[in-house]
């Protein structure tokens, strides 16, 4: 089994920053890509950023340019720094990540969720 843990949500002003952290952790053989979702009141979940194994990013076209996500391949954790935040960025952000046991099995996984609030 596979564990995802975020941390580093909260309250914060119209153009302030958040980090947000994702550490994966269980029987991992390798981790084939991890990214961010989020769930705003009354709307589907959406993509945010993700990161592969070879570094490659991706972005929702409203992150770019002021989120930025990175990976610590060393300790299996994933960071979304995000910059310039709006209230449309209020919502609750998950984890995800693409996950190959140590059982050659590959799975996908998400973490709990943490509250992200920007007051105008």
């Amino acid at each position: 089994q596979v564990q995802l843990v975020e941390s580093g949500g909260g309250l914060v002003q119209a153009g302030g920053s958040l980090r947000l952290s994702c550490a994966a952790s269980g029987s991992i053989f390798s981790i084939n890509a991890m990214g961010w979702y989020r769930l705003a009141p009354g709307k589907q979940r959406e993509f945010v950023a993700a990161i592969i194994s070879g570094g490659l990013t991706n972005y929702v076209d409203s992150a770019k340019g002021r989120f930025t996500i990175s990976r610590d391949n060393a300790k299996n954790t994933v960071y979304l720094q995000m910059n310039s935040l709006k209230p449309e960025d209020t919502a609750v952000y998950y984890c995800n990540a693409d996950v190959t046991a140590t059982s050659r099995s590959r799975s996908n996984y998400w973490g709990q969720g943490t509250q992200v609030t920007v007051s105008s």
